[in-house]
């Protein structure tokens, strides 16, 4: 037996993307239905080799299905949330919403799976940052090794982590730089994205830090260790999708490179492609359609007694979202639901 599973949002970037992931892992899904606003009700979405009419969120019913992944944006999951977890739905939400709440488990499977027992306080599972999972998932296995004290990162994420309107201005600005007659001012960025970078992802908080770098802040702190001290820098890029994480470690113990380059190795979801060559590094063109977060340029950090610095790449409409998403319905079925 497998699960009746509903894709909310089903029309956008990462709704797509988790139907591509659903069915590219074979999850035992019995009936699927795929949901959008009325704006895009009646839209077609493929899920493996079928095609898939979206359906009314608004009037849905979400009585009698396992699984809700909801790709909705936190306006719309705080509208209709709360009503598929009333209704014996597990939701898997994307947004921001209630990953903070302490009632929600926050869950990226390959760093706390232990925590999925938490969603019987409201039936809702909280798929972290995107900029967040990638780093966590490197984090784990050195945490648990030599306990990390500070984590300094800078990131470099795609405009796919806007949404469609960010692909699509960074498109429409890279071709009006050869045409000057064709000017595309920045509408869903704040300043010019072609060919420029802006250290400003989501709004500024009182402290000068933008939201999405205290995101980083709280959510490694909840998935991690509340311990960990956390610095980010978040810049978006002219990439479409991938992004990529300078990352600084301080340890409480001694860590030797070659011995953190064996414990990511071995550790889950990470591939380790770390040569001291020309291209001997992974970037975020090459991580595109990848299920791993790719760690490269692993070496110490001789500023600091215990430090290392290392460089991550993850498609982060993967591992940074729908994907996570699906691994935490994974989990939930094998640890929780257990159905057939």
């Amino acid at each position: 037996m497998g699960y009746r599973v509903v894709i909310a949002g089903a029309t956008g970037n990462v709704g797509r993307e988790m139907l591509n992931i659903l069915a590219e892992r074979h999850f035992p899904v019995d009936e699927i239905t795929v949901l959008a606003s009325r704006k895009s009700l009646g839209t077609e979405v493929s899920f493996g080799d079928k095609t898939l009419k979206t359906k009314d969120l608004d009037t849905f019913d979400f009585t009698g299905w396992d699984i809700a992944l909801f790709a909705v944006g936190s306006e719309a999951t705080k509208k209709y949330a709360p009503a598929a977890a009333k209704a014996g739905c597990v939701v898997i939400d994307n947004s921001s919403l209630y990953r903070y709440d302490p009632d929600v488990p926050l869950i990226v499977p390959e760093v706390n799976p232990q925590a999925i027992t938490g969603y019987a306080k409201k039936n809702i599972i909280a798929n972290p940052n995107c900029s967040t999972a990638q780093m966590v998932v490197a984090l784990k296995p050195l945490h648990d090794r030599a306990t990390i004290k500070r984590v300094v990162v800078s990131t470099y994420q795609s405009v796919s982590g806007a949404g469609r309107e960010g692909i699509d201005e960074l498109w429409d600005q890279t071709k009006s730089i050869y045409n000057p007659t064709d000017d595309k001012p920045a509408r869903k960025f704040t300043k010019q994205i072609a060919f420029n970078v802006i250290p400003h992802i989501d709004v500024f908080m009182e402290d000068g830090s933008t939201k999405e770098e205290w995101k980083m802040v709280a959510e490694t702190k909840k998935i991690v260790d509340p311990k960990i001290k956390v610095t980010a820098t978040c810049v978006r890029v002219p990439v479409f999708v991938g992004h990529s994480e300078a990352v600084n470690i301080e340890f409480e113990e001694h860590l030797d490179e070659e011995e953190a380059r064996e414990i990511l190795r071995e550790a889950p979801g990470i591939m380790v492609i770390d040569k001291r060559e020309d291209g001997g590094y992974v970037s975020p063109v090459e991580c595109v359609g990848d299920f791993a977060t790719f760690i490269s340029r692993i070496r110490q950090d001789s500023t600091i007694d215990n430090g290392l610095n290392l460089w991550c790449v993850s498609d982060n409409l993967r591992k940074g979202a729908a994907l996570n998403a699906v691994q935490i319905a994974e989990l939930l079925g094998r640890e929780v639901l257990k159905k057939g």
